[in-house]
């Protein structure tokens, strides 16, 4: 602990330069981890396999299933113990005869379900939006098939490791004197990465980044769709012009992308938005295509939806199998994130099944008595018609009440507004329930540095 505090105090002394040289040395250590090894041969393969049939896909993700379970009962002790009885040399694997097992069992076995030692994996932590964080290991040839798959993704819109790119992720690089010198970023020069800090969001400091941006004039924006989206309204608003055909595409992570997130990034941007879905423990890709369908990804995993009665449906929660976390095996994961699977086809070429949305963490919905789940979309729908109004959070402690926070324009906010907003939620949460308005300064970020809309601390009382 000491290691690390000192590490942080010599950082925040030495200039801005030796500052972002320190992030350039960090990177290319992080680098060799993701595009050594393999990652070549694995690029290649997922541009080869592009077009694949849908019966090769399948073929592919069958034969990686079984490998993987196979794999995992013999090198893991929790799935040797807990796959006893489920699993015979001379029978074909079954998934739906497997359990599932979900974050508080992984989190509390983790030692077991390890299939290599902390110090020849690569560690992983999860953000820990609950308060309970999670610590995963990876295997390098999966971290590097990882980032070839994602790389694959995003090189189909342009994107190559150098090209310049402005990044909005949960890194604490700041010092004080960057805060008071509205320096909210640092930049990696030898590969063109701009980090920019997603904890210093807020009204007062929105220029300096739109300044900044317009600057370094980055190909390619990647990370919390909530932080940059604060940017891009607070430049609409304030009528600021971003010029056409710097941004060539936004790729956002780790948060779902409302309609409202994804309309005012490409309005401001003028750059189309290309979502992907994955997680920090591993979890299987959905990739979004360039006629803005998301697919999943079957050489990534295999993927379950499941309704209340853990039966198959088209709408429900998400079951993962990932066959990229070799270190730490995940097999029937219940990752905690709804979804809704379509049965269109699409012709971008890419024929994996597609996927209508992603409805978010399980957890990120508002519940009432009268209507039921109200999830993300439609919480985030309520600023349809409504000016004013920044950024707002809801807090449910009571099933019969909610309290909304909100960051307002002073300039646009009334009662009108404030009525107009009232309105929207009672379209959704009905009539009977409290509904209690804050005004606040400043809305805190979680300490990954994301943005939540939903807090539902009542999930315990809610009988599915």
């Amino acid at each position: 602990m000491n290691r690390i505090l000192n590490k942080e105090y010599l950082y925040q002394l030495l200039p801005l330069q030796l500052q972002n040289f320190l992030i350039t040395l960090y990177n290319i250590k992080s680098y060799r981890e993701r595009y050594g090894g393999k990652y070549t041969y694995y690029r290649q393969l997922f541009k080869n396999n592009n077009n694949l049939s849908l019966a090769e896909l399948q073929n592919i993700q069958q034969e990686r299933f079984s490998r993987f379970v196979t794999t995992a009962v013999q090198y893991s002790n929790f799935y040797s113990k807990l796959y006893d009885g489920y699993l015979y040399a001379d029978k074909q694997i079954n998934i739906k005869e497997l359990p599932i097992i979900n974050k508080e069992t992984l989190r509390n076995y983790i030692k077991e379900v390890y299939t290599i030692d902390k110090s020849r994996g690569i560690v992983s932590k999860t953000g820990g939006t609950t308060g309970k964080s999670l610590e995963v290991l990876f295997t390098s040839d999966n971290m590097q098939e990882r980032f070839a798959m994602l790389d694959n993704f995003r090189s189909k819109f342009g994107y190559e490791l150098g090209k310049k790119t402005a990044w909005f992720s949960g890194k604490k690089l700041l010092t004080p004197k960057d805060i008071h010198k509205n320096r909210f970023w640092k930049t990696d020069f030898y590969y063109k990465v701009r980090y920019y800090s997603t904890f210093h969001i807020k009204e007062d400091y929105l220029k300096y980044y739109i300044q900044n941006l317009l600057n370094f004039k980055p190909e390619y924006l990647v990370g919390f769709p909530s932080s940059i989206y604060e940017i891009a309204r607070y430049g609409l608003d304030h009528k600021i012009e971003f010029p056409t055909g710097i941004v060539k595409a936004i790729f956002p992570t780790a948060e779902t992308v409302t309609l409202e997130t994804r309309n005012t990034l490409k309005l401001f941007f003028k750059a189309d938005v290309f979502d992907q879905y994955a997680s920090s423990e591993g979890a299987p890709f959905i990739f979004e295509c360039q006629n803005h369908n998301l697919h999943l990804e079957f050489q990534s995993g295999l993927f379950e939806v499941l309704d209340n009665n853990n039966e198959y449906s088209n709408v429900g929660k998400l079951i993962v199998t990932s066959f990229t976390t070799e270190g730490t095996p995940l097999i029937r994961y219940d990752i905690g994130d709804d979804v809704e699977l379509s049965e269109d086809v699409c012709n971008c070429g890419n024929n994996n099944p597609l996927v209508k949305q992603i409805l978010g963490r399980i957890d990120d919905y508002v519940y009432s008595p009268e209507n039921g789940k109200i999830n993300l979309g439609n919480v985030s729908n309520t600023l349809k018609d409504v000016k004013g109004i920044i950024k707002f959070q809801v807090l449910q402690n009571e099933l019969n009440k909610l309290e909304i926070l909100q960051v307002i324009d002073k300039k646009l906010y009334s009662k009108d507004v404030e009525e107009k907003f009232i309105s929207n939620w009672r379209d959704r949460v009905g009539k009977r329930m409290e509904i209690e308005l804050k005004i606040v300064e400043e809305i805190p970020l979680e300490n990954s540095g994301k943005f939540r809309i939903v807090k539902n601390n009542i999930k315990h009382f809610i009988v599915s």
